[in-house]
């Protein structure tokens, strides 16, 4: 599914490409024609956005000792895009989407496992992701707008197994169904012809403690962490 969807998305983007080197002189060129020019004269309007994501942990321990190892791996984002004209520079978005991220996490070889596969856990995360966002936008140039992005964001965690009475000593690793995050970010909107192309690059910071620790308080996989959030790095591409 994941490696299905990225080619899909690098087709998407190859086509758009295609198209946008043939509106390159009219984008990019000294003396530009303008495209969209009432575009950002609407109060609201909507898009999609494909992309792709690396998810991370930020681990905080009670005891000072040697740390977790997080293998991360990428995964691929999907969503929907509203946007809300606030005043000519500023805007509101809200941007719906699917984020679906792999990471595997390696404990220190002295913590107490009976076996080299209890000190492996692996977490599936499918997030659906619900942020709220500020567009700070700089002035436009030709076909081209740089702007900012801030904002608060949540996740629900389709992956979570907050559910299931069953712990790491069944080998499920538990986490919470709903965390929350701040995003801070950039990117660019791109004038074309007949739509707007917008690249972004972000990070996505959790705010809240997303573990849910074993029965035993004393658990080699729970016992010493103070909290766990998620960090992630996305990349977006936009179509309006």
């Amino acid at each position: 599914m994941q490696h299905k969807m990225k080619k899909i998305i690098v087709l998407i983007l190859l086509c758009t490409a295609v198209e946008g080197s043939s509106q390159s002189k009219g984008i990019f060129s000294k003396d530009p024609i303008i495209n969209l020019e009432n575009w950002q004269k609407k109060k609201l309007y909507f898009g999609f956005f494909l992309g792709f994501n690396t998810y991370d942990f930020k681990i905080d321990y009670k005891t000072v000792g040697p740390d977790i190892q997080v293998d991360k791996s990428g995964g691929f984002n999907v969503g929907l895009v509203t946007n809300f004209r606030l005043q000519e520079y500023l805007d509101l978005r809200f941007e719906p989407g699917l984020y679906y991220s792999d990471r595997i996490l390696h404990y220190p070889p002295n913590s107490g496992f009976n076996s080299p596969s209890d000190a492996i856990r692996e977490i599936n995360s499918t997030y659906v992701n619900f942020p709220l966002l500020l567009k700070f936008s700089a002035l436009r140039t030709g076909n081209v707008r740089p702007y900012l992005l801030g904002g608060v964001s949540a996740n629900l965690n389709l992956s979570s197994n907050a559910k299931s009475f069953d712990d790491n000593l069944e080998e499920r690793f538990r986490v919470k169904t709903w965390t929350t995050n701040y995003e801070i970010g950039f990117g660019i909107d791109i004038f074309s012809e007949y739509f707007i192309f917008s690249p972004s690059i972000r990070g996505q910071f959790g705010i809240s403690d997303e573990l849910i620790r074993d029965k035993d308080p004393n658990s080699p996989w729970t016992g010493n962490i103070q909290s766990m959030k998620s960090r992630g790095f996305l990349i977006n591409f936009a179509f309006h």
